[in-house]
């Protein structure tokens, strides 16, 4: 049996989008994602965690979140999982860091930089027919709610 790595994450993203370039000038996008889950206990007491995530996309897609995104703003993606292992330069231990590399992205407001008329959807990976996810279409009270910049811890 094959394997299958696809992530789907709808949030806001904790910081600006912050672009670098290769050596052989290809663009790259280091963005960071909170995920609000929001849930209640076996005692019915309201609760909400927030996952940090750290996500990556490259070429017209980093061009592109970099040019419609900063921070606050939410975000529907569309990804792969990627472990990245290095070794310390200080103390030479193994590390390791697991991240979503973006192959697609929508928008989730109606904020479209520099559009009228809303947001337009922007597609940078093809997918296959009928395979379109769901979340992007979700209802206001999905159990989504954006996380406040004064949430964020740093």
């Amino acid at each position: 049996m094959g394997s299958y790595n696809k992530v789907l994450l709808m949030g806001n993203l904790t910081r600006d989008v912050e672009v670098r370039y290769t050596p052989s000038n290809q663009p790259v996008a280091n963005i960071g994602l909170a995920v609000n889950r929001r849930y209640k206990t076996a005692e019915g007491e309201a609760r909400e965690e927030v996952t940090f995530i750290d996500c990556e996309a490259w070429g017209k897609t980093a061009e592109n979140i970099s040019k419609f995104f900063s921070k606050g703003r939410p975000i529907f993606i569309e990804g792969r999982l990627k472990l990245d292992q290095w070794q310390d330069k200080t103390d030479g231990s193994n590390r390791s860091k697991l991240k979503v590399v973006v192959e697609g992205f929508e928008f989730v407001d109606s904020k479209a930089g520099g559009g009228e008329g809303g947001a337009p959807r922007v597609q940078t990976a093809p997918r296959p027919a009928g395979n379109r996810p769901q979340a992007a279409a979700a209802p206001a009270d999905s159990g989504y709610a954006p996380i406040q910049e004064d949430d964020i811890p740093f």
